[in-house]
């Protein structure tokens, strides 16, 4: 198991207090997120002591997107207290393309690009934040409880990397970020004959980086040269037969995603691998660490769901660190 920290920063239920209804307002559907679902109920880990999930949840069918991200700043982020959106979302060369309007108390944002790319630029509070608006049924109304810092997690303002650290799952969560377990499970095993692949894409043998709607292990990463070399980002879905063995896209490659683990008290969980790393960083023994407050090109989120009100417990890291060493981003 190899545990990588990346250090280039050049890549750019309802509190006690009374909430009026001008505050937040009424729930809306403004967006869907499709899931699929995972069963296979008491599986045991894989070899990397990571995959065990003792309950049924559904997960994201792909990456959160620039359309959905784009919806959720114009529901909660006129004002933007707590920093959802990054100017890099619209200017960066692979930018999932999102502009911002207007002023603070009346900002308004809009795709720039193909609504259906991978947001990046995104910090774990920041996922933690739309996992709550999900949560709490995507009201209107600016950032605080009801909102983004209350549901599935109490972030209470919590924008530091130890403020963020210290969050946990709720025990009446819905929309989450996955675990390191949920997400591992999601990616690579087989229910078929109860164990796990090398990459998420169903698959021992490496993938073909070529986009391609009918191949059958095909993913979006760096391979001697781009998937593609315009964008950098592909559209979700856009690898149509190629998905995990439940039936996501884009688990491994086009973006690195966020999960719940926490490492030596001050970094969170990434997976997946993006656009620019290799093929080794989509297999299962690769896993990445980065500060909460951490956002960068290559950094995206997906959520899950617990169906029902379920105690998570702690969550256990599995394997012990054996490895922390920088890695430059590819340009």
């Amino acid at each position: 198991m190899k545990i990588r920290k990346r250090l280039n920063r050049a890549l750019v239920v309802l509190g006690a207090s009374c909430i009026s209804l001008a505050a937040v307002g009424a729930a809306k559907a403004a967006i869907t997120i499709p899931m699929v679902p995972v069963g296979n109920v008491g599986n045991a880990a894989d070899t990397t002591g990571f995959g065990a999930v003792s309950y049924a949840y559904n997960i994201g069918q792909t990456d959160v997107t620039a359309t959905q991200y784009t919806a959720f700043l114009n529901a909660v982020a006129k004002t933007d207290t707590y920093g959802l959106y990054n100017s890099n979302m619209a200017s960066s060369f692979a930018a999932a393309g999102i502009s911002q309007s207007g002023s603070s108390g009346s900002y308004t944002y809009a795709t720039t690009k193909n609504g259906n790319f991978p947001i990046n630029y995104v910090t774990w509070g920041d996922a933690a934040r739309f996992a709550n608006w999900l949560t709490n049924n995507q009201p209107t109304g600016a950032e605080g409880n009801g909102t983004t810092e209350t549901g599935s997690y109490t972030l209470n303002g919590a924008t530091t990397d130890a403020a963020l650290n210290a969050i946990t799952r709720n025990a009446n969560a819905n929309y989450v970020i996955p675990t390191e377990n949920e997400w591992y499970k999601a990616a690579y095993y087989n229910p078929a004959s109860s164990s796990y692949y090398l990459y998420p894409t169903k698959s021992n043998t490496q993938p073909s980086n070529v986009l391609s709607a009918t191949g059958t292990n095909n993913a979006n990463y760096y391979n001697g040269g781009y998937t593609d070399p315009t964008n950098y980002l592909t559209p979700v879905g856009a690898f149509a037969d190629t998905t995990s063995p439940y039936g996501a896209y884009d688990m491994g490659g086009d973006v690195f995603q966020w999960n719940e683990s926490v490492y030596s008290g001050s970094y969170r969980g990434l997976r997946g691998g993006s656009f620019y790393t290799t093929y080794d960083i989509l297999r299962s023994g690769y896993l990445d660490i980065e500060y909460p407050t951490f956002e960068n090109i290559n950094i995206g989120f997906r959520v899950s769901q617990v169906p029902e009100p379920a105690s998570m417990g702690v969550l256990g890291l599995g394997v012990a660190v054996m490895l922390v060493r920088r890695r430059g981003a590819r340009r």
